[in-house]
């Protein structure tokens, strides 16, 4: 018996067994199945395991009519990564199943990643058949063994166990509701296995789930018309944009030019915009830019307008007063992001494309009396003049700088990549550094008719740069890529990791290979646990369990299947064949032996911690 609670046949092979392709009576699983696939979903991210697999025989009869089908991950903390990249690449939900006990457990760091950074997910966990519980079952973790239910509590938006086939159809469209309304989130259903092997109540699905999900068009019209007159009376207005922007962001855009207000972004918030608009004041918050810092810093500024950010220690700056003060303005759907800013002059309340398109449709030009175009500052710079270490991005030196390394992934794949930063270094290199010149995408409604379906469809609104800003796991980045390729082949996914990172979750690599995805895997290998090593050498705290062993990341990587290409200076990457790479039915890895002793742009996260640089 396996991990998972299978007995494997003895010598019998998969093709041996039936496929009971003339089962009559749909199961509850299949219903499952079939809702799933009234909304578009492509896949369904986990392991299968006894308690678990009448959803995957569900699965394998939705395969063979073109439905939904399993990617199989190689840990289950990994599946719910993949269905977070999937989802904020389709924006359709993702999602990810496991089978009970050790199954389920492993679900949950993924789980509570996207709990915390608002990602919708369907999250699928077995349980023992009904009769077994409190018999000590193998793997037991409802109610009555190692409580499962009561650990996804308090990371999910929903949380139940379906006790009865008949709850299914109401259960799972809650369950659903619940993940896309705000605020959005994970919904968790666990149900037994005689539970999902039972006659479906209905035959087919009973409703339309399409109709019950669509936003809810929420706007405060007494607030966002108390904003327009703040806007009237201000002089110098700035704007910060959040990570949660993405199917608003091109009225945004169009807002700010309409009334030449410059404009910083929060770090997961950089991925929405052009970096060269000539608005653009840089990153405000962890690895952020003095140049975003003194935007909002300045006196003669009387009004900054926050959209669509949280206001936690990465966006806030470490809830810094130069944002946290009586000149906020702070826009955003979630009422729980709201409550993080009790200072401000004003709080909007609503979907942001209702706000923004009515700040359009009822505010004056910028030409007309007392507008914010009156104090604007000076033109931007260029890009580099925005950089902490400007020399450091342009080094020829051996190994390659990481600055450098963000330069030149910028500028060698196309326009269309999908990158994705991990925790540690490679978020904080990312977010000051990385800065493709042509993403004139960020420009155009990127997401603006997100909510318009095509067989439950949705386009992408997460950006050119995805990151991870509360609960930040090491390795969410290798997963996160492989849902991003799953949910868009045509576009290249890059993922941007750490050795550490790859050293806890690079088996994932194998998924991609398997699945034939264009993953590019980015490896800073530094032999160190990056973040830990230079937080401790920055504090003057002792050096200690930072160090990881020499490893060939590229033999890894070729001997679960994907090329793998070792690079330790600027002319080792210039050599690749980026096209070739881009456009390879499967993965690629890139072990770049970066810089060790170059320091991240990481004063904020120690500042936080009490460290004074």
């Amino acid at each position: 018996m396996n991990s998972h609670g299978i007995t494997p046949a003895c010598d019998a092979r998969i093709e041996d067994f039936p496929a009971n392709a003339a089962q009559e009576t749909p199961q509850v699983a299949d219903l499952i199945v079939a809702y799933l696939e009234q909304l578009g979903i492509d896949y369904i991210f986990g392991i299968p395991g006894g308690a678990i697999e009448p959803l995957y025989n569900a699965l394998a009869r939705s395969s063979r009519r073109g439905g939904p089908r399993p990617i199989v991950a190689r840990h289950e903390a990994g599946a719910a990564f993949m269905a977070d990249g999937y989802t904020r690449e389709t924006g359709k939900i993702g999602v990810c199943c496991a089978t009970s006990g050790p199954g389920a457990t492993n679900l949950i760091t993924g789980v509570a990643c996207a709990f915390d950074n608002s990602i919708p997910m369907l999250v699928i966990t077995g349980q023992p058949s009904l009769p077994s519980f409190g018999k000590r079952a193998l793997q037991e973790s409802a109610c009555t063994g190692v409580d499962t239910l009561g650990m996804f509590r308090h990371c999910t938006r929903y949380n139940s166990l379906i006790s009865h086939p008949e709850q299914i159809e109401s259960k799972l469209i809650t369950a659903l509701q619940r993940a896309v309304r705000t605020p959005r989130g994970p919904a968790h259903l666990s149900i037994p296995l005689d539970i999902l092997k039972s006659p479906s109540p209905v035959q087919v699905p009973s409703y339309d789930i399409g109709d019950k999900l669509r936003p809810v068009s929420q706007l405060d019209t007494e607030a966002t018309d108390e904003l327009l007159e703040l806007l009237r009376r201000a002089r110098n207005v700035r704007l910060l944009i959040g990570g949660s922007c993405g199917e608003a962001i091109g009225i945004i855009l169009q807002f700010a030019t309409q009334h030449d207000i410059p404009f910083a972004t929060t770090p997961d918030g950089k991925g929405l915009i052009n970096p060269c608009h000539p608005l653009y004041r840089g990153v405000f918050g962890f690895a952020g830019h003095h140049t975003a810092n003194a935007l909002l810093d300045d006196e003669a500024v009387d009004l900054v307008l926050a959209a669509g950010t949280s206001m936690n220690e990465w966006t806030s700056s470490g809830w810094s007063d130069t944002l946290l003060n009586e000149k906020l303005v702070h826009i955003d759907e979630s009422a729980e992001h709201l409550a993080r800013s009790p200072m401000a002059r004003l709080h909007v309340h609503g979907r942001l494309l209702n706000i923004f398109t009515r700040l359009i449709e009822r505010s004056p030009g910028p030409r007309n009396a007392g507008h914010a175009s009156v104090n604007r500052p000076a033109p931007r710079g260029s890009h580099e003049d925005m950089l902490a270490a400007p020399t450091q991005f342009n080094s020829p030196a051996s190994p390659i700088t990481p600055q450098r390394l963000m330069r030149d992934l910028g500028r060698l794949f196309p326009p269309k990549t999908r990158f994705l930063a991990d925790a540690g270094n490679s978020v904080a290199w990312s977010a000051h550094y990385l800065n493709p010149a042509d993403r004139r995408h960020g420009e155009r409604r990127l997401g603006g008719d997100s909510q318009r379906r095509n067989s439950g469809r949705r386009h992408s609104v997460g950006g050119w740069l995805r990151l991870t800003m509360d609960f930040a796991p090491m390795g969410w980045a290798i997963g996160g890529a492989i849902g991003t390729a799953a949910g868009n082949p045509q576009a290249p996914a890059v993922c941007i990791t750490g050795d550490g990172s790859l050293l806890m979750n690079g088996q994932e690599i194998s998924v991609a290979v398997a699945e034939g995805l264009n993953v590019i895997f980015v490896v800073l290998n530094d032999q160190a646990l990056g973040m830990v090593k230079h937080g401790q050498r920055l504090a003057g705290a002792e050096r200690i369990g930072f160090q990881l062993p020499a490893t060939d990341f590229a033999a890894m990587a070729r001997a679960m299947g994907a090329n793998g290409h070792t690079i330790r200076s600027p002319q080792d990457l210039a050599d690749l064949d980026i096209a070739a790479i881009c456009h390879r039915r499967g993965p690629t890895l890139l072990d770049v032996h970066i810089d060790g002793e170059e320091v991240p742009p990481m004063n904020l996260r120690m500042q936080v911690l009490g460290t004074d640089l």
